[in-house]
C-alpha cells in the first residue's frame, strides 16, 4: 500500500496544477443514449423502483453503499473518457446519482501516468458492484478538460455494467465517503471537482442537456458541459434553487417543489431528486393515486405503468412543476412515453402510457419524488457543486414543448 502522507501530496498536487487555463471553459462534449433491447424487452418500471429505493435507503446498501447504479433503461447516457498519458478511450455511463469513477481492469491500459495506490475500493449497487484498486491516472473528459492524478478505481471484478467500460460519477463528491476500505471517512474528488480545483474550469458547474427520441429511433443524442452552460441549448435564462435540506434527498441532488395537475395540487412542497440514472417520474403515494383519479387512467400490469384512453389522453391536463422561483410545465405529451417505443416495454403497439409512477412510499419519506430522464428531457439542468453554494438549476429548450412522444 502507498504510504498515505505521499498520497496526500500527490492528491494536493492534482488539485493545485492545471494543464490548460481555466479561460478555456465551459467546454461542451457530446454525450450519447442507446436503447439496449438485446434480451428482448425492457423491465422499466421494476429497475426504475430499485434504485430510487436505493436513493431513499441508504442503509440498504450497507456500511460502504455510498453510490447507487446509473442503471436507465430508457437508455443510458455515456460519454468517451480519455484515461491516462496518452489518453485511451473508454465508454463510461453518466450518473448524476454517483461520484465514484471507475473501469474494468479488462479494459484498463496503464501507461507512465498511471499510479496505483494500493487501497482497495468497493462500491455496491442495487443492481451491481465493482470491487478493486485505486489508481491515480490522467483523465480527459473533452478538448482542453484534462485532470492530472484523478483517482479512479480499476474494478478487479464487477457486475451489472458489461456493455460499458465503467462509470463516470458527477454526484456529489460526499457519496464517495466510505468508498476506501483504509480510508473509510474521506471523500474522493470527482472528475469536475478536479477540473475546478486544477483551475481547468472557472466554475464547478455542469449543464446537462437531454434530446427526446424521436420516432422509432434508439439512439438520443445528448451534451454535457463542464464548467457552465451552453446558451444554445437552452432559452432565457437559469433559474436556480438550492438542495434541498432535508435527508436523504440532500445526499443528492435534491431539491425542493411543489407539482400542480392542472389547477389542483397534488403533491405539496416537499423534497426528493433531479436523477440522470432513473426514466421516469416517481411521486408519492398519495400524488399518484390523485394524479390517476384525475387522468382517468388505469393500472397495466404488462408495463407496469398507468394506461390511457385517446379520449383521456386529449383530456390531459399539465403538470406544473413550482421549483424556487419559477414554474416548469410538463404538457400532455410529455407525460406520455414514446408511442413508437410501447412493445419494447411489454406495451401494446397503438396504446398512451403515462410516465409518473408511485414511489412506494407515502408523502413526508424524505425523498417523496425523482425527476428522471422524462424531466429532464424537457429541461436543461444545471448542477453546481460550489462549497456553501449547491444548487440545481433549470431552463426550458426547443424540446420543452415538443410533441414527440
Amino acid at each position: 500500500m502507498f504510504p498515505i502522507a505521499s498520497l496526500t501530496l500527490l492528491l494536493l498536487f492534482s488539485t493545485t496544477r492545471s494543464p490548460v487555463k481555466a479561460a478555456n471553459s465551459p467546454v461542451s462534449v457530446p454525450i450519447t443514449s442507446g436503447l439496449n433491447f438485446s434480451n428482448g424487452t425492457i423491465n422499466l418500471v421494476e429497475q426504475d423502483k430499485a434504485r430510487i429505493q436505493a436513493l431513499r435507503n441508504p442503509s440498504m446498501r450497507g456500511q460502504r453503499l455510498t453510490d447507487v447504479p446509473l442503471i436507465n433503461n430508457y437508455g443510458a447516457y455515456s460519454i468517451l473518457v480519455g484515461i491516462g498519458n496518452p489518453p485511451r478511450t473508454y465508454n463510461l455511463l453518466l450518473d448524476s446519482g454517483s461520484a465514484t469513477t471507475w473501469v474494468r481492469q479488462s479494459a484498463y491500459v496503464k501507461t507512465s501516468a498511471s499510479f496505483r495506490t494500493g487501497e482497495v475500493e468497493e462500491v455496491i449497487y442495487s443492481h451491481g458492484f465493482f470491487r478493486g484498486i485505486e489508481y491515480l491516472d490522467y483523465v480527459t473528459v473533452g478538448p482542453g478538460l484534462t485532470v492530472v492524478l484523478q483517482s479512479i478505481g480499476v474494478a478487479v471484478v464487477s457486475t451489472g455494467f458489461d456493455r460499458y467500460d465503467g462509470i463516470l460519477g458527477i454526484g456529489p463528491a460526499a457519496l464517495t465517503v466510505g468508498t476506501l476500505q483504509d480510508l473509510p471517512e474521506d471523500p474522493i474528488p470527482t472528475v469536475t471537482d478536479s477540473l475546478y480545483g486544477q483551475g481547468t474550469i472557472s466554475e464547478d458547474v455542469f449543464g446537462i442537456f437531454y434530446q427526446p427520441y424521436v420516432n422509432s429511433q434508439l439512439e438520443s443524442t445528448g451534451q454535457i458541459t463542464f464548467g457552465g452552460t451552453d446558451p444554445t441549448k437552452y432559452n432565457g435564462n437559469i433559474l436556480y434553487t438550492p438542495v434541498t435540506d432535508t435527508q436523504p434527498a440532500s445526499r443528492y441532488w435534491g431539491i425542493d417543489q411543489n407539482i400542480m395537475y392542472g389547477q389542483t395540487e397534488i403533491l405539496a412542497r416537499t423534497a426528493g431528486v433531479v436523477d440522470s440514472g432513473s426514466t421516469l417520474l416517481f411521486i408519492a403515494t398519495e400524488a399518484y393515486e390523485l394524479y390517476k383519479a384525475a387522468t382517468g387512467s388505469e393500472y397495466d400490469p404488462a408495463t407496469e405503468l398507468l394506461v390511457i384512453s385517446e379520449d383521456g389522453y386529449g383530456a390531459l391536463q399539465n403538470l406544473y412543476f413550482n421549483i424556487g422561483p419559477q414554474t416548469y410545465t410538463l404538457t400532455p405529451n410529455a407525460q406520455i412515453w414514446p408511442r413508437s417505443l410501447n412493445t419494447m416495454i411489454s406495451g401494446q403497439e397503438n396504446a398512451i402510457y403515462l410516465i409518473v409512477r408511485d414511489i412506494g412510499t407515502p408523502f413526508g419519506s424524505g425523498l417523496d419524488f425523482g425527476n428522471g430522464y422524462v424531466f429532464m428531457q424537457r429541461f436543461y439542468t444545471v448542477f453546481d457543486a460550489t462549497t456553501d453554494r449547491r444548487r440545481v438549476g433549470f431552463a426550458t429548450t426547443p424540446f420543452t414543448y415538443a410533441t414527440t412522444n
